[in-house]
């Protein structure tokens, strides 16, 4: 937001100190100010009122002008002038031989063979507006030669303010409110505001208006005619411009100054057009025009104000196209009202159309505004528009009151908070300063807040002490060790094992961790052959590629390994992060948190990679919970992954995630000469894993015999089901040693380590183990190899 300090001085003194000093103070007290402060009009010198006399055409140009300008004293000048709207007796802003604008000096030279001393400006030179369509015309009753910044307020500093910093203040959305900030800086007193008397007007008709929906809070509304003015002053088109907005028409105008002014957005309705007032939402959705010329779908959430039935603006947002001002309009219905934040804001993300009026409505503006700036509106309207009558009294629906809010506190809170000693006079002058009542007895302190502060922003004591502290100045505080006891906390389990979890990943396997956002990036899950799968969607998302909120960690991993293929031949990424995977009793999100571990190797061995992963995951539970994991083929949930080789991990009895393999169509996007294998495991299972205490045991003294077994099989599961049947407690260790992958004589080849603490094994008792196993597995249809 841009804000003019001309402006500002309207309404507290600030002669005899630094401006910019003011707004550095103003930007480490209140809110961030930009580092790009404009000075406007100080590259600009020269300009004078000048009247031309005389006009000819010139001689070899269809488009040029030969002009006799006087420019003060009864010096007539010559100069040859291009601008289609000059005429005589027309006064205008001209740039003497001599004069500088914007860096260029202003020296006599010939044009299509006529010399020109001097130039006629438009506003658009002069840098007042975006104007260029002619030069300007000055319609004040001033002397030929007065410069322009005599009569004209062209000289200002212009200072922008970072708009996410007033989230939470609406009464910084205007001048008058950074003004009182300013006053309170400055120590000096602020200005009140010169308001008509609206209860002059009580014994007029009232507007026919009628608050129909709970998410008006109030409406305000005030009827005039016999407005002959239709271009503003020039002083208020110049603010307009200087703050960012562009001059329309008087009205227009009006409204768009006083916004600017108070922070109260106002509509103007022509009174022909606008006679039923009603603000409703409408069961049914329907197209409207806006003042821009588009067609607007609106849906039954978004508030309208309606002549009668009919639409004729949405509410806080923008004005219908059928109920605009118009040249000929010379009665008006203004409108000043507040409205429910929250619906203000959905209504411009549905409509995706956000303007300067419904910024400040989502705000939650002060109610009290409402009828202060239609009082004011009406005073600048007499000052500029002498034969404005008033036909209508104040007709005001004030439906909803936001709750007084009264806070106490003592002088050993503020020093609790602060640490230093502020004495009671500057608590209590600070907060008077800023619109607060105070009353103090005995160190005890009772304020009432502001209106302005009471809708959202000042609402504990706590807020009470940034006030002080503010204005007192951070940079004021003695820098000191604060004294204040520190008790240790114990991590939640899911956080200590998520800790744990990343720790080992990076020690022990060199993964990277990596953070990514919460939704699906559907963009390039297309380009991979991936579906956009999710639980839910975001309404009205401002980007479709991210609307869909994931149900899985994969494939955001697989985008993120797509992203990163030139990095190196082979890497493991993981990260800890947030899944939907569906919808309560109660429609609220069943958000979990899982762990994604994905490796990617260029032209490795696909088996040798997925044993990788399976030993990472072991490694896990055996380090944070001394448990044994097993696995079992699971069939494919989403379309990434491999139909065959896929696999529930499981710990005590409970599926805790899975393992697999990506699928082929999907790898040939990705990369057909690499590999992928992922895990995704549920932290919240895994942390509700008990944590086995560590068992030790004594080596024994005597040795053990060890058995390699070679079974023409491809899956080890039978294996192992068999050598557990067995139910030998002298099978110490159980390994595999080689897998060998060839159709129908793939084999797989075990080694079974026996032992006893007491004793020395023969081989007769071991030889009975093994033979039951074999016996037990042939029953299967697994033959031992020969």
């Amino acid at each position: 937001m841009f804000l003019s300090m001309n402006w500002i001085k309207d309404f507290v003194d600030l002669s005899g100190l630094d401006e910019l000093d003011l707004i550095n103070r103003f930007s480490l007290s209140t809110a961030e100010v930009e580092n790009d402060i404009q000075f406007k009009g100080s590259d600009l010198s020269g300009i004078v009122v000048a009247e031309i006399k005389s006009v000819e055409n010139h001689p070899e140009s269809k488009k040029l002008h030969l002009l006799k300008v006087d420019i003060g004293a009864d010096i007539l000048v010559d100069v040859v002038c291009g601008a289609p709207n000059v005429r005589v007796g027309m006064k205008t802003a001209f740039a003497k031989v001599g004069a500088r604008i914007g860096g260029i000096e202003i020296a006599p030279r010939p044009l299509a063979g006529q010399m020109s001393y001097g130039m006629c400006c438009s506003e658009k030179e002069i840098g007042i507006s975006d104007d260029h369509s002619g030069i300007m015309e000055i319609t004040d009753d001033v002397e030929n030669g007065t410069d322009l910044k005599e009569i004209y307020a062209i000289d200002d500093i212009i200072f922008e303010v970072d708009n996410k910093s007033l989230t939470n203040r609406p009464d910084l959305w205007s001048h008058y409110g950074i003004a009182r900030e300013f006053a309170a800086i400055a120590e000096r007193p602020l200005k009140a505001l010169d308001f008509a008397d609206l209860s002059a007007y009580d014994g007029l008709p009232k507007v026919d208006m009628k608050i129909e929906d709970p998410l008006c809070y109030r409406y305000s509304c005030l009827q005039f005619e016999n407005i002959s003015r239709n271009v503003s002053p020039v002083n208020m088109r110049i603010r307009l411009f200087y703050c960012g907005m562009r001059a329309i028409n008087f009205l227009a105008d009006m409204t768009n100054y006083l916004m600017l002014e108070m922070g109260q957005p106002m509509h103007a309705f022509d009174s022909r057009k606008v006679e039923n007032i009603r603000i409703k939402r409408f069961d049914h959705d329907f197209t409207f025009q806006t003042l821009d010329g588009v067609e607007r779908r609106i849906d039954p959430e978004t508030l309208m104000i309606c002549n009668g039935d009919i639409p004729v603006a949405i509410a806080g947002i923008i004005g219908g196209l059928d109920s605009e001002i118009v040249e000929d309009t010379h009665t008006l219905t203004l409108e000043s009202a507040t409205f429910d934040a929250a619906s203000i804001r959905k209504s411009t993300v549905r409509l995706s159309h956000r303007t300067d009026s419904s910024m400040r409505y989502e705000k939650s503006l002060d109610p009290e505004l409402t009828a202060a700036a239609i009082a004011r509106f009406v005073y600048l309207l007499k000052q500029y528009d002498g034969g404005v009558e008033v036909v209508s009294s104040l007709t005001d629906d004030y439906a909803y009151h936001y709750p007084t809010v009264r806070l106490s506190f003592d002088k050993a809170y503020v020093y609790k908070y602060t640490g230093i000693e502020i004495d009671n006079d500057t608590i209590v002058s600070t907060l008077q300063r800023l619109g607060f009542e105070v009353s103090c007895r005995n160190d005890e302190f009772e304020v009432l807040v502001p209106s302005w502060r009471a809708t959202k922003d000042v609402t504990i004591k706590a807020d009470i002490i940034e006030e002080i502290t503010r204005i007192y100045g951070y940079d004021n505080f003695e820098i000191h060790t604060a004294n204040a006891p520190l008790f240790p906390t114990r991590p939640e389990p899911v956080k200590k094992d998520e800790d744990n979890v990343k720790d080992i990943l990076v020690k022990h396997f060199n993964l990277h961790e990596l953070h990514s956002y919460v939704w699906n990036y559907a963009d390039e899950l297309k380009e991979l052959g991936i579906a956009n799968e999710g639980v839910i969607k975001l309404m009205n998302a401002s980007n479709p590629n991210i609307e869909t909120i994931r149900r899985t960690m994969i494939p955001t991993q697989l985008c993120q390994v797509r992203s990163n293929l030139g990095y190196a031949p082979s890497f493991g990424i993981f990260e800890v992060g947030r899944v939907v995977t569906g919808m309560t009793d109660d429609d609220l999100c069943i958000e979990e948190k899982h762990l994604g571990v994905t490796l990617y190797q260029k032209g490795g061995q696909l088996r040798e990679q997925y044993f990788e992963m399976k030993a990472i995951i072991e490694t896990l539970v055996d380090e944070l919970k001394h448990k044994t994991v097993s696995f079992e083929k699971l069939e494919p949930e989403f379309d990434f992954e491999h139909p065959v080789n896929l696999n529930a991990v499981i710990v005590d009895g409970s599926v805790i995630g899975k393992i697999g393999m990506i699928h082929p169509s999907v790898m040939k996007k990705l990369d057909k000469r690499a590999t992928v294998v992922f895990a995704e495991i549920d932290m919240d299972r895994f942390a509700a894993i008990g944590n086995d205490s560590i068992q030790y045991e004594e080596p024994s003294k005597f040795p053990g015999i060890e058995i390699d077994l070679s079974f023409l099989t491809a899956v080890f599961a039978p294996i192992l089901e068999a050598i557990k049947k067995a139910a030998c407690e002298l099978i110490k260790k159980i390994d595999v040693i080689d897998i060998y992958e060839d159709g129908e004589n793939s084999s797989i080849a075990v080694r079974l380590t026996f032992g006893d603490n007491t004793r020395t094994l023969t081989r007769e008792e071991v030889t009975a183990v093994t033979d039951k196993i074999v016996a037990d597995l042939e029953d299967k249809g697994i033959k031992l190899k020969k």
